[in-house]
Formats: structure tokens, sequence, C-alpha cells
């Protein structure tokens, strides 16, 4: 259970979130949406202890989030991976102070849980742009979080690859990790991952809508339920294009 309480962030004068109020439970996947630069990723560093909050709190299963924890996992857009380390050793860089054989274990458990066994000793350099995010998801899995984050992981993906990485990650969630937050701007991909999508609007950050995804998986892109509500959300984004309840072409 992650629970947000009158949540509220402000850099000097500019206020950037807030009031926000949140509760994910039993939801496996739940992504956010919204126009740039309204405060998205900011929520999404205030869940991870990366930033503090100017007022109110964050709660992870009762216990509140004031920093980073072993519990949160965090991959985000650039897999941001140590240029001159191995995958292995990339995978590996939190768990400085684990007893080397627990280290080891959950290193090579991660690094086959993306299906990165063959190039664990590749450089980055060596490995395809979907294979770099594979790293960084397998850094931000290998403490078996019982939350993960991932801000825009697939944003620098070609469309193929954007697509076998979707489906990748909701083999890994339906085994692995009790709760995903997504934050995305390709609204086909919310529908395609998620068991609740929250749009946002800002700044500062505002829920604007909150919508249950009651589709059957795997999840026909074609089917008129997913276009259906494609549309409803892009008429949530762009509110002044609505003609008729359609959106304007």
């Amino acid at each position: 259970m992650l629970e947000i309480f009158d949540l509220y962030k402000s850099f000097k004068n500019f206020a950037a979130l807030g009031p926000l109020n949140l509760s994910i439970g039993p939801e496996r996947v739940v992504t956010v949406i919204g126009p740039s630069g309204c405060g998205k990723s900011t929520l999404l560093r205030l869940v991870a202890g990366l930033e503090g909050a100017s007022q109110g709190s964050i709660r992870l299963d009762g216990d509140e989030i004031d920093g980073p924890r072993e519990d949160i996992g965090v991959a985000f857009q650039d897999p941001r991976l140590m240029p001159w380390l191995t995958v292995r050793r990339n995978v590996g860089l939190g768990l400085w102070d684990w007893p080397a054989a627990a280290r080891a274990v959950a290193i090579e458990a991660a690094i086959a849980k993306v299906s990165l066994a063959e190039f664990a000793d590749a450089l980055p350099k060596q490995l395809s742009g979907g294979m770099a995010q594979r790293a960084g998801l397998a850094r931000a899995l290998v403490t078996r979080p019982r939350l993960l984050l991932l801000d825009e992981p697939f944003g620098a993906l070609d469309p193929l690859t954007r697509i076998r990485m979707q489906d990748h990650l909701l083999d890994i969630v339906g085994s692995e990790v009790p709760n995903v937050l997504l934050i995305t701007h390709d609204i086909e991909e919310a529908i395609v991952l998620s068991d609740r999508i929250i749009v946002l609007d800002g700044p500062p950050a505002r829920i604007r809508r909150d919508i249950v995804v009651d589709l059957d998986r795997p999840r026909r892109r074609a089917s008129p339920e997913f276009q259906e509500l494609k549309e409803l959300l892009l008429s949530e984004l762009f509110p002044e294009k609505r003609v008729s309840g359609r959106i304007a072409a």
C-alpha cells in the first residue's frame, strides 16, 4: 500500500505539486500521465525519497518515506550505466554493503530476470538500446523491491523495441514485483501496461482523473475498447479539442 497525504512540493517561489492525495493498493501497475512540466517526475522523485516534500507525507506499508530505500527500485529513461563497468557490476552498484555471497546471488538473479545472462560481462557500449534499458531495470530490481518506480523507461527506444520492453515488463511484474508506479507520455503504453491510470494537470500537479483500466489481457491496441479509452484519455489531456464528445482532428 502506497499512501500519499496532502502532498505539496515547491521550489523557492514555484509551486510544483499539490495538494495531492493518492492511495495505491492491489493494483499491480499504476501509470501517471499528463502534459510536459505538470509535475509527473517531481511526484516520482518524492515517492523515491530523492526529494523531500514541502508539506504532507508519503508512506509505503505504513512506513514514512523520508529518503532512498532498498525496498523501492527506480529506473529512468536514461539507464545511467557506468560506461567502465560491466553489466554485472552496474547491476550490483548499490549492494556494496551486502555480504559477498548474497550480493552475487542477487545480481545473477536480477540479470536473469531481464534475460541478459549472456551479456553479464559486457560493457554498456556493447549493448543495444533495449539491452541497456534492461540492464537499468535489473539494477532497479536487484534488491527485490516492494515498489518499482519507472520514469519514462522506454521513451528513448524505437517503437518495436518499446513494445518488446512493455511485454517484458509485464512478465516481470506478474512474477516478481508487487507494485509499479510508471510515468509515461505514451497513452497507448499506459493502456497496455496499467491497471489504473492517473491523469495529472498542473503545475502545480493535481489529479485531474483517476481511471481503472478494466480490459482483458493481452490488450489489443486495435480493439474498440482500447480505442475508446485512448480517446477518453486524449480528451482529458486536451480538453480544448473536444467536439461533441470526440477529439477534433
